[in-house]
């Protein structure tokens, strides 16, 4: 919408590097799960593109360590995500369209302006099989959310049907405070040395607040599958890591509107640079584009088509609580290049709670003494 991280760097350690290497990896495997946890959360009613601007796939839920390797067992993820946005034109005239169930025959105008921001609270529980599957490793997990979206609309609609002309200057509001939809997913991941790889699939399962006709809501009105791989390159010696993935999302149709989006495609990445054993800074990023066109759109909008860009910093830090691993993570995203969507910022913490990675990946060998 699913591994906390420990930083592979201790430049004073006495270790070879392949048992360093290997003892990394084990402590990273949760570091994946928590910046995927977002993967399966939506923000419907705000800031996203086709049918209104909304679309299911949330950009950043994917960035670094997303293919590496997880300690078996369950873990808890809990996400506090931040978004405020702006749209004006095309995309402020589609939420009008929507919500006014405004007829394909009528031209509309696209003096319009609209703004939104939610706050949610996401909740991810994971589990990780400690039986290889394909020769990799199983997890499966659900993500649910609960929150607050926002929305308002403003400016003059005027609305064209032969030679009758109406025209309406005003302002719109609304909010919902309640459930999303839930998001199913399950991932795949395979190690080999600094390498790493992924495949994913996750969707929506359309049980959140959510009508036609509110400005703002937290489910989207229809199912939506997705699925996709990702790489992770980590050199724990160097303490660097870079990831990518990728996928594509087949959306379902949305039966109160009878509006069916386009196939979407995304791509999420990050990197970073591991300072100490538990602190890590870097970068993470996101691309969305829409592939092919929406149907049952308004002809004023044409294939309405959503492109975004985002960029932001992003900064780590492991701690034990209890017998458990601990992990904070901060990430922001400032977006650009908005094409048919909201765009503006976002902001995502992490707080997730994961079993402890094994201190050591070797049985030490015992020794009979003989007298």
């Amino acid at each position: 919408m699913a591994a906390l991280m420990h930083a592979a760097v201790d430049r004073d350690t006495q270790m070879t590097r392949n048992s360093w290497q290997t003892r990394s990896i084990l402590r990273l495997q949760h570091g994946a799960k928590v910046f995927a946890i977002a993967a399966l959360a939506s923000m419907p009613g705000v800031a996203h593109a086709d049918e209104s601007g909304v679309s299911y796939w949330l950009p950043g839920r994917f960035s670094s360590l997303a293919a590496t390797p997880q300690v078996p067992g369950w873990s808890m993820a809990v996400v506090y995500y931040h978004t405020t946005v702006g749209a004006s034109g095309a995309t402020a005239a589609a939420r009008e369209i929507q919500i006014g169930r405004i007829p394909a025959n009528v031209n509309v105008n696209l003096n319009l302006n609209l703004n939104a921001q939610a706050d949610l609270i996401l909740l991810n529980p994971t589990y990780t099989f400690a039986t290889p599957v394909l020769g990799g490793q199983l997890a499966i997990g659900v993500t649910g959310l609960f929150g607050r979206s926002s929305a308002s609309l403003d400016g003059t609609l005027t609305a064209t049907l032969g030679p009758l002309v109406v025209n309406r200057t005003g302002f719109i509001q609304d909010s919902i405070t309640s459930v999303g939809d839930l998001y199913p997913q399950a991932t795949l991941k395979w190690n080999a040395g600094v390498h790493n790889f992924m495949t994913y699939l996750t969707g929506d399962i359309p049980v959140g607040a959510y009508s036609s006709t509110r400005l703002a809501n937290l489910g989207i009105g229809h199912a939506a599958i997705d699925g996709g791989g990702g790489y992770t390159y980590f050199n724990p010696a160097a303490g660097l890591e870079f990831s990518a993935v990728a996928g594509l999302t087949y959306n379902f149709k949305n039966y109160d509107t009878n509006y069916q989006n386009g196939i979407d495609f995304h791509v999420d990445w990050g990197m970073s640079q591991f300072l100490s054993k538990q602190f890590f800074v870097g970068l993470v990023g996101y691309g969305y584009q829409q592939i092919s066109d929406d149907f049952g759109q308004n002809p004023i909008l044409g294939g309405f088509r959503s492109r975004v860009l985002g960029i932001g910093p992003q900064a780590g830090f492991l701690f034990p609580v209890g017998d458990m691993q601990g992990y904070l993570n901060l990430k922001a995203y400032g977006e650009f290049e908005a094409q048919n969507r909201p765009s503006g910022w976002n902001a995502w913490i992490t707080f997730a709670v994961s079993p402890m990675a094994p201190t050591s990946t070797v049985t030490p060998t015992k020794h009979r003494i003989v007298k």
